[in-house]
């Protein structure tokens, strides 16, 4: 198993500016930014793509990106809603986020590097980079803490960056600050399946704010629009509300996001309303958050905990959902997620076979998007098909 660069025991900051390049620059020009696109689309119908279908088209290779599941204060979660225009994640709700541009984050790994699908230093500049462009919200330090620049100064250099009118470290270096490249803490890594036409490696991170709010002006953390170039709004809520408002339907989630707000929300759950205890049950949620995810195995069933994929840390797992099923009740495909997709093929790397996520497909995107332990859906099923059987 490759090393992880988890930043619960292994500090990056010292690499910034001491690492040289380790791999060949692929891109020479500034990238298009596109939100990363990392699920898989079936068809109408939902059914399986043939093996002859697919290989039609030669594969293509996974672009590097970057996502933040960005935790508030009072351990609420960020989303940004997607303008129905985006090119990827259209109308979705989604994690800040988008693909590393070498003008900004460094040198890329290159496709055959084993790097390529790692945390590493290009992944945590391009995380915060777009985390800061899309939100406004600059996860950098001066003096310890987290900067304070106003809302006009933040508009001004998010328009820079984006146009690549000025590099993203340059800039911070120019106000006295620093990437809090140590906040990071890498959460999973999806690539997206093969059935889908672009195609995405993409690491996710967990950042916690800060839990005080005493140093901080309250603006540091509100998040801004872009005016409109790739988000709509951006807002702050518990993770069991985005999946509620996801059950319903009255927001889009694509399985990644749903998967690690299931995750989440496990931990984060109901909060204290004394002025007293609200912090402490805050910092214990944290604590057990961490907790969580240093833990091996990773499983909790017998039988999750007998698969290879259980005895891979949260900051090591890799997974490209494919199709399992589809379910006779309620036609909904059931996605596994404990293969790491072709690039990993035959590596130690892998995903989550405890869990899967179960989901329609169509038009609109997905719906009724639902996270569940694997033995319980294909325990439903083989009732669902004895009972059928009968009839």
């Amino acid at each position: 198993m490759p090393p992880s660069l988890n930043s619960i025991g292994r500090p990056l900051s010292q690499l910034l500016l001491r690492s040289g390049p380790r791999c060949s620059f692929v891109v020479l020009r500034p990238v298009q930014r596109v939100a990363p696109s990392i699920f898989i689309m079936a068809s109408k119908t939902q059914k399986r793509p043939s093996s002859s279908s697919a290989g039609k088209r030669p594969l293509s290779e996974p672009r590097p990106s970057s996502s933040v599941l960005l935790v508030s204060p009072v351990n609420d979660v960020l989303l940004l809603h997607r303008v129905h225009t985006s090119t990827s994640f259209a109308s979705a709700h989604v994690f800040p986020g988008g693909n590393l541009d070498p003008y900004h984050d460094g040198v890329i790994p290159s496709v055959d590097s084993p790097e390529r699908h790692q945390d590493g230093l290009a992944y945590r500049i391009g995380a915060i980079r777009e985390t800061f462009e899309e939100t406004g919200i600059l996860l950098a330090k001066k003096d310890g803490a987290l900067i304070n620049l106003s809302i006009e100064e933040r508009d001004i250099a998010r328009k820079q960056i984006h146009g690549n009118q000025v590099k993203f470290l340059e800039w911070l270096k120019s106000v006295g600050a620093e990437p809090d490249l140590d906040g990071l803490i890498p959460f999973t890594r999806w690539i997206t399946p093969t059935i889908n036409a672009k195609r995405f490696t993409t690491q996710m991170y967990l950042y916690m704010l800060p839990l005080t709010r005493s140093d901080m002006p309250s603006e540091m953390l509100i998040p801004t629009p872009d005016n409109g170039v790739e988000h709509t709004a951006a807002s702050f809520a518990p993770a069991k509300t985005f999946l509620s408002r996801a059950a319903d339907n009255s927001i889009i989630l694509f399985p990644p996001q749903a998967y690690l707000l299931a995750l989440v929300s496990d931990i984060f759950t109901s909060r204290s309303g004394s002025l007293e205890e609200g912090p402490l049950q805050l910092a214990a949620q944290r604590k057990k958050l961490l907790s969580f995810l240093k833990r091996t195995p990773t499983a909790e069933t017998e039988k999750g905990k007998e698969h290879k994929t259980a005895t891979i840390p949260w900051g090591d797992k890799v997974m490209s959902p494919h199709n399992l099923f589809i379910r006779k009740e309620d036609k909904r495909v059931v996605l596994g997620l404990d293969k790491p997709g072709p690039e990993l093929k035959g590596s130690e790397r892998g995903g989550d076979w405890e869990r899967v996520v179960l989901v329609n497909f169509g038009k609109g995107g997905p719906t009724n998007v639902e996270v569940r332990r694997r033995e319980d859906v294909l325990e439903e099923e083989k009732k669902s098909q004895a009972s059928s059987e009968k009839l």
